[in-house]
């Protein structure tokens, strides 16, 4: 190899590392721009981008490695018929090694990218229900009524259940014995829910007008009475709590009951 080879040698690797450099770079740049973006919508949506972000920008820096590396070999006129095959063993050995990790990024990646919950969510994943705490690429992170923290690998995750994903219904189900009036119960259940609406309180709470289904249920103990009231994710306990406080004044002022189930003595 004379020196005239040598010089234009040098001159590509260095055309190579500059274009490897102003790749990342650009890409970089595009990818914080993104994550601001979002992040000025809200903070929930910035904190997924930042996520998302930082996933993508391992994987395209290790491929841009890769490119760089098999570029300057080839530059040079390295052989690369032993490096492809040793790196196809250490390939297949870690992949397999890593099935498992491997498997809970990717399911990380696409729950993030379909927005399937979002931190604050109530939700059940993997028979374990809780609020979402953190998202993570290999598991996610949910606190239960008890405080119990919860790490679930994202792979395990098969159906997500979302409780307060965009708005919550509460279900209210009231049971009153078979001797009282069924449409005393229902007069009873819309007044109080209308006036628990338009309380200025609780009215940032509640969506929509509340529904009163009316009976949902018939037998030995009594007759059920179901409600439905639409209110915002963060509203759903208050609201729940609030309307059964009021509702339990209303029945003891009516002098309604709510039947008690008989108790069984072992023998």
């Amino acid at each position: 190899m004379d020196d005239a080879d040598v010089v234009g040698d040098l001159i590509r690797t260095a055309i190579a590392v500059v274009a490897a450099l102003a790749g990342y770079w650009l890409l970089s740049r595009a990818g914080r721009a993104w994550v601001s973006r979002m992040g000025r919508r809200d903070h929930e949506h910035g904190a997924r981008a930042a996520t998302l972000w930082s996933m993508i920008r391992r994987v395209v820096g290790v491929l841009v490695f890769i490119v760089f590396v098999l570029t300057i070999l080839s530059v040079w006129e390295v052989d690369l018929g032993p490096l492809v095959a040793v790196g196809s063993a250490v390939g297949v050995a870690v992949g397999f090694g890593a099935q498992s990790l491997v498997k809970d990024v990717i399911a990380g990646f696409f729950m993030l990218a379909e927005d399937q919950f979002s931190i604050g969510d109530w939700v059940t994943i993997a028979d374990t229900s809780g609020e979402v705490r953190e998202i993570r690429l290999r598991v996610t992170v949910l606190r239960d009524v008890e405080g119990s923290v919860h790490y679930v690998p994202n792979g395990e995750v098969r159906v997500t259940t979302n409780q307060t994903q965009v708005y919550s219904q509460v279900v209210l189900d009231l049971m009153v014995t078979a001797d009282t009036p069924v449409d005393t119960v229902i007069d009873v259940l819309s007044e109080e829910l209308a006036l628990l609406a338009a309380d200025p309180e609780w009215r940032e709470y509640i969506l929509e007008s509340p529904d009163v289904l009316g009976v949902q249920e018939l037998d030995g103990l009594g007759v059920t009475v179901r409600a439905l009231v639409k209110t915002t994710p963060d509203g759903r306990w208050l609201v729940r709590r609030e309307a059964l406080r009021r509702l339990k004044h209303r029945l003891d002022r009516e002098g309604i009951e709510i039947p008690i189930p008989p108790l069984r003595l072992e023998r």
